[in-house]
């Protein structure tokens, strides 16, 4: 289908590509830890790991919730919308470094073994600079989205960047853990470059660091709600792996760790579902409803054949990793195949509440998940794998029933366009877009001749809307790809 796909059908084709970029990105990824394993001791790769998990994790908490900003609330008129990315960017790659260097200084308190990396200048640049590109990768992912572009980041983020950090392991063995690292610094750093590249010429971007027009102060408010409940929801992914390594011991945390990887995939049909719908209503706020119940739709029928495959074929999935797995893990990765339904609904409706601008509600919604599902895995961890993966599924079901009430109470309408703050430009006057109307003046009134007091009375009440109206079917003609157009 071309850039111009009807609108009924563009809400599928970003959920496709935006899946289709999760799948390629997985994919490679299990290619690259198989050779990885193949050419570097196990010692090795579990540095490598916690280093490569500390980027991104740090690349995400750099964001600020402006990535659901770009895509909610993107400028208008390609000099604006220029100067909103540029600016984005230049705090994303900033606080990145800040974090990295944070991270890297606070080693010796939670990091011993990875202090090798501060102590080599050459080896903390790298990881400064992977913390960086990995960050800037993920905001214009989001850049795409909005302009309801998402192949090119099944281009740049999943062929480009997983083919880059492929090629490079078996070139950098002798450096060790540094050499995984590299790799993949290697990939994030392809990956981001040619999604600049893209945007440039696919988008006509340029880094502009004008601020009118922009919209990011306006939006600050938002920014920062969508940051704190992106970190309120990620806390449960990142506390429970660790419940489970305290109470139930390394090996079962492994199985817990490949079990949830393959039910990640899963989740990932709402997820991308959920983005695409939240492009395609910022664009069009009046088809708010309208998409909100078609994503719904399409994620019940995707989601439920996959789930009953995963959960019928556990064992299956499981002996791909060795026996041992499918005996240990087995019923846990059925329990979160089912949670994924849970988790679809939380998605779906958290993502309606954070169109409609409800971010107390959003925020609360998270919170109950977090404090569900850590407080539950707490509890039930001590009586198996098969409970954590229950604690899961039951704080989805919990915040997504929540999230579900808030987001229908009063049935809420579409939400409100925000005003657009453009710049006009030479040649403006206020008087062109002062609206004119009829105000009768204390005193006497002078009787003007019929054929002439008509047309000078009528010309400034119908002159007005008409060019008002012209304009706006303009706007809405123009598909969020044009926007960025000279």
């Amino acid at each position: 289908m071309g850039r111009h796909a009807r609108p009924a059908d563009q809400m599928f084709r970003s959920s496709f590509f935006l899946l289709a970029s999760t799948l390629t990105t997985a994919g490679l990824s299990f290619l690259f830890w198989v050779v990885v394993a193949r050419f570097y001791p196990p010692e090795q790769v579990g540095l490598a790991t916690s280093l490569i998990s500390a980027t991104s994790l740090l690349s995400y908490l750099s964001m600020f919730g402006l990535n659901s900003t770009l895509i909610r609330f993107p400028a208008e008129g390609r000099a604006a919308r220029n100067g909103q990315i540029t600016q984005s960017t230049a705090l994303v790659l900033l606080v990145s470094c800040v974090a990295a260097g944070i991270y890297l200084l606070g080693l010796p308190w939670y990091g011993h073994k990875l202090l090798f990396v501060r102590d080599h200048a050459h080896l903390a640049a790298l990881f400064v600079v992977s913390c960086a590109c990995a960050s800037l990768n993920l905001l214009v992912k989001s850049v795409f989205i909005s302009a309801r572009m998402a192949q090119y980041n099944v281009l740049s983020d999943g062929i480009l960047q997983g083919l880059a950090k492929l090629a490079a392991p078996v070139a950098l063995v002798g450096f060790g853990a540094a050499g995984i690292l590299g790799s993949a610094g290697i990939g994030y750093a392809v990956a981001a470059a040619a999604a600049l590249l893209l945007l440039r010429r696919r988008l006509g971007f340029r880094f502009d660091f004008r601020t009118r027009g922009t919209r990011l102060r306006e939006q600050l408010r938002f920014s920062v709600a969508s940051y704190v409940s992106s970190l309120i929801n990620l806390a449960p992914v990142l506390v429970t792996p660790l419940i489970v390594l305290q109470k139930l011991g390394a090996a079962e945390a492994g199985y817990y760790f490949v079990a949830f990887q393959i039910a990640a995939l899963l989740n990932s049909v709402s997820t991308a579902v959920g983005e695409a719908v939240f492009a395609e209503v910022s664009s069009d706020p009046s088809r708010f409803g309208e998409l909100l119940r078609r994503s719904a739709k399409m994620i019940a029928v995707v989601q439920v054949p996959a789930v009953a495959v995963v959960a019928a074929g556990s064992g299956l999935l499981l002996l791909v990793f060795g026996g041992g797995y499918t005996e240990a893990a087995s019923g846990l990765l059925t329990v979160l195949a089912v949670a994924a339904l849970a988790v679809a609904l939380n998605t779906w409706a958290c993502f309606g509440l954070k169109l409609a601008q409800r971010m107390k509600q959003l925020i609360t919604a998270n919170a109950v998940l977090a404090c569900t599902t850590i407080g539950l895995a707490l509890w039930w961890a001590p009586q198996g794998l098969v409970r954590v993966g229950c604690a899961w599924g039951i704080g989805n079901l919990a915040a997504g029933l929540f999230a579900t009430a808030a987001l229908l109470r009063g049935r809420p309408s579409a939400p409100r366009p925000p005003e657009p703050d453009i710049d006009p430009g030479p040649g403006w006057s206020p008087v062109d877009t002062l609206q004119l109307r009829a105000v009768r003046l204390p005193g006497p009134t002078a009787v003007a001749p019929p054929s002439t007091a008509a047309p000078s009375t009528a010309a400034p009440s119908t002159a007005a809307p008409s060019t008002a109206a012209s304009s706006a079917a303009v706007s809405s003609a123009a598909t969020p790809a044009e926007r960025y157009r000279p």
